[in-house]
């Protein structure tokens, strides 16, 4: 399966939304926090098409991620893939390639994941660990590792 990323535009919008909520949906109802209205809401509020881009499969849209500037590093978030597009290695593979971008920045990259969300391995195959918790969310560090072949 070939995928690009290609930058987000604002006419992206409500397909990243409604991706958002039909992802999101069974973990935010297993912690009793789904309103099909709010988890569409947080998402427009909060996009920034700037910092996002658009995740292709074989030219069809599969997803997206967002990786914002923040002091210390980058924000991890909006990172959503179809669900037919999920457990086949592609999330893997575009965390990887987003990570070696940061790691070349000397960057460090927080996020946060659902709790009990499948995703939270994803990231902790990715060298993530625990930062904080609270009810509902688990916030997640990492910090940035030498490129190959340097000391460090």
């Amino acid at each position: 399966m070939s995928w690009n990323l290609r930058p987000a535009r604002t006419a992206d919008i409500e397909i990243i939304a409604e991706l958002r909520a039909t992802v999101m949906r069974a973990d935010l109802e297993r912690l009793g926090r789904f309103d099909p209205h709010r988890v569409r809401r947080r998402l427009r509020d909060s996009f920034s098409a700037e910092h996002t881009s658009v995740i292709e499969t074989d030219g069809a849209f599969a997803g997206c991620v967002t990786l914002r500037p923040a002091e210390g590093g980058h924000w991890l978030e909006h990172f959503y893939l179809a669900p037919h597009r999920q457990g086949r290695g592609l999330g893997s593979a575009i965390l990887g390639t987003l990570l070696e971008r940061t790691d070349a920045e000397g960057s460090t990259v927080r996020l946060d994941v659902l709790r009990g969300s499948a995703a939270r391995r994803l990231y902790e195959r990715h060298g993530f660990t625990v930062e904080d918790e609270d009810p509902v969310d688990v916030f997640m560090v990492r910090a940035p590792r030498a490129a190959a072949g340097c000391p460090g």
